[in-house]
């Protein structure tokens, strides 16, 4: 290079490398403009949508909400509850509902594949299309519908005319579905009650592997799942719940119009693009459902019911009190309820010999069956089946040999050639939606040793054996999150009293043919008294295997036996903590109709840690006041601790806070007069009748004259 070139081209360096930093950025802009501008631009007609769009406020409209299933940020703007990325069309679309809306705008001009499914978008998301275009307007010549024959394919089989929410009842020895389960089965027209197991079901439930464990509930209660939605045939279903788990089936239809029925279908095919994280207390079956309900007909308001955990039951109880939304209640006994109400019109003979049977196929051709008259033999055999079918779906070991024993009773039930007896079944358990509410509120005062206290309590779910039972599965109790918190007025101090992460109960009474175990589980933390440790947390791990009976002496009563492990860890003790294990015994008995009876003791020797043994005894009752009000009066004696509380319990709505403003007792009796209202923080107003010649009762506000007549004669 010759010297003036190089000396011009040093020259020249020099000059740009100081402003190289500025010019960068610039370059970077440029290259991304033209880029842009490389693109198609909008066309006139979206330009419009979008304007158009943007003056009706679409972006801010409720259903446009529900269909991305935004919700309200505590401090400003929204975040989709939607977790797979796939389900929006915008870099910001989980939080930014008007993005969203711009992209879902340009991109159903476009024939891109899109979502989980890949497909256009007007296929992929057929209910945002829908719903746009109904706000909107859109010209076909200008925005012309793509053929979506998946879609259509899939709606089609279906067949819909009306909707049904399932609620299949409490399974107690599985975690995830100690609540109960709901999902929707998509009914055709003209279907009864034996065709209806060929409809389709729309459910949503977590995506868990195999062999999870201990931890499974963890992953779930921390929402360490995808929850996904499916659609399967319903016989699946009620084989899965009905007779392998054996648990009662409740099917509540829904008054929804065609219009609605599509628009629920259209968003669950959305649905079927996403996926959700999936929270045993809040975000899991019933939570999503309600979104899918809300959509289908936006005058529903559920999910904000809701705010902090949703529990199956209680979704069913918010839909039974929408005005006219439930058309028909519909029952499917499980099994065990089956066999047990059928056992119920069996003569004692008649049972043994069904006992026979279980045990000997080939008593079918004994002399006491077949002189029994036709229709007896009929039945006796019927029974002997039923059973034999449930010991093999129970035990999988000897589901082979079950199943050839009940070939052989089919095989003498055929012979008989007559129609089974038709019973109406009934189930032992009233509809969900007559049980209390599962969040509870608790005043109560009472007397400790030789202090005076006051408590307040709160429980976030769900049933104890001391609260009402109807609407819920007999024998049983879960209790989660529940706390409660004292003032001695002796020693001057709040303390918390009791926490409770889990207790369960699970009581199966024995008889002639059902041999289910009983068992039990406790985790949570009590205040004691111990020797120079007056008042102490003690965190407390306790669980049990056992038996359980039932009598009818008054009018049901029910006994149990455990031996159980039990282990505690607090400073009362020498060596912070002590791990033993006894045996408890006890009953609970319906006095009456509105009045239980809960009485145990126990003994435990602890062999590690601080070595002692206790002796523990407690005697509960509850008064039913209505179907969500009720007295205790407690007492429990513990190594020379004795405590006697006396509570008043509400069962409350998941919104409502536990600001009540009780009235006083007016002459010590009565909680007031006719026409007072008590009014609680979420802005319910209760009417107490009068006790003199009347029953007691509630009413919510606003009523009319005949709902106030029901429930003041509901019994709970």
């Amino acid at each position: 290079m010759m010297p003036g070139l190089r000396s011009s081209a040093g020259a020249l360096f020099a000059f740009l490398l100081p402003i190289v930093p500025i010019l960068f950025p610039l370059v970077v802009i440029f290259l991304l403009a033209t880029s842009v501008s490389a693109e198609d631009p909008p066309t006139p007609y979206l330009t419009q949508l979008l304007q158009q769009a943007r003056q009706a406020r679409l972006a801010d409209a409720r259903e446009w909400h529900l269909l991305l299933h935004y919700r309200a940020n505590l401090f400003g703007g929204y975040t989709s509850e939607q977790d797979d990325t796939g389900f929006f069309l915008a870099p910001e679309g989980k939080t930014d509902p008007q993005a969203e809306l711009d992209a879902t705008l340009r991109q159903l001009f476009s024939p891109e594949l899109v979502g989980r499914s890949k497909q256009p978008a007007q296929c992929a998301f057929v209910a945002r299309y829908a719903w746009l275009g109904e706000q909107l307007r859109f010209d076909p010549i200008q925005l012309p519908p793509m053929p979506c024959e998946r879609f259509e394919r899939w709606i089609e089989e279906f067949h819909a005319r009306s909707v049904t929410l399932v609620f299949p009842s409490a399974f107690m020895n599985n975690p995830a579905s100690m609540f109960g389960h709901t999902f929707l089965r998509i009914d055709q027209e003209g279907q009864t009650a034996q065709t209806r197991l060929l409809a389709y079901t729309i459910n949503f439930a977590a995506d868990v592997p195999p062999d999870e464990g201990l931890a499974y509930p963890v992953r779930g209660i921390f929402g360490g799942y995808r929850g996904q939605f499916s659609t399967v045939p319903y016989y699946l279903k009620v084989q899965e719940y009905r007779d392998i788990e054996n648990r009662d089936i409740w099917e509540y239809r829904l008054n929804f119009d065609d219009r609605q029925i599509r628009r629920l279908l259209m968003h669950a095919w959305e649905l079927g693009n996403a996926s959700f994280d999936y929270f045993f207390f809040k975000e899991n079956c019933s939570y999503h459902l309600l979104s899918l309900l809300e959509y289908a007909d936006p005058s529903l308001h559920l999910i904000e019911r809701f705010r902090f955990w949703t529990i199956p039951a209680d979704t069913v109880r918010a839909l039974a009190a929408e005005p006219s939304l439930v058309q028909e209640i519909a029952f499917r006994p499980s099994r065990v309820t089956l066999i047990r109400r059928k056992r119920e019109h069996l003569t004692d003979s008649e049972h043994r010999l069904v006992k026979r049977l279980v045990g000997d196929a080939s008593a079918a051709q004994s002399e006491a069956v077949r002189s029994l008259p036709l229709s007896r033999q009929a039945f006796v055999l019927d029974v002997a089946s039923d059973y034999v079918r449930y010991k093999a779906e129970r035990d999988e070991a000897q589901a082979a040999t079950a199943r050839d024993h009940n070939r052989q009773i089919l095989t003498a039930r055929s012979l008989l050639r007559i129609p089974s007896e038709d019973l109406s079944i009934a189930p032992f358990a009233m509809q969900p939606e007559l049980g209390h509410k599962t969040s509870r509120a608790s005043l109560g005062a009472g007397w400790r040793n030789d202090d005076s206290y006051e408590e307040v309590g709160v429980r976030m779910a769900y049933h104890d054996l001391l609260d009402p039972e109807p609407g819920y599965t007999p024998d049983a109790q879960i209790e989660v999150g529940s706390i409660s918190v004292r003032h001695y007025n002796r020693a001057d101090q709040t303390r918390i009293e009791r926490a409770t992460l889990l207790n369960v109960l699970s009581l199966s009474p024995i008889d002639g043919l059902f041999h289910a175990p009983s068992w039990k589980l406790n985790i949570g933390m009590q205040t004691i008294s111990h020797r120079e440790c007056q008042l102490c947390s003690n965190w407390n791990f306790n669980g049990g295997i056992g038996a359980a009976a039932e009598t009818h002496m008054l009018r049901r009563e029910v006994w149990f036996a455990f031996a159980e492990v039990e282990g505690n860890y607090s400073r009362a003790y020498e060596e912070r903590h002590r791990v033993g294990g006894g045996a408890s015994v006890g009953f609970y008995a319906d006095l009456a109709e509105r009045w239980r009876l809960l009485a145990s003791t126990s003994y435990l020797r602890y062999a590690l840690g601080e070595r002692t043994d206790d002796v523990r005894w407690s005697v509960g009752q509850r008064y039913t006041l209505a179907q969500n009000w009720a007295l205790r009066l407690e007492y429990s004696h513990r190594d020379h601790d004795n405590d006697v509380l006396f509570t008043v319990k509400k069962k409350k709505k998941h919104a409502c806070t536990a600001d009540w403003k009780f009235r006083r007792l007016r002459n010590g009796r009565g909680l007031g007069q006719a026409g007072e209202r008590w009014r609680c923080g979420c802005g319910d107003a209760f009417d107490w009748l009068k006790r003199d010649g009347h029953r007691v009762g509630f009413d919510r506000i606003p009523a009319t004259a005949q709902d106030i007549n029901q429930n003041s004669d509901q019994s709970p």
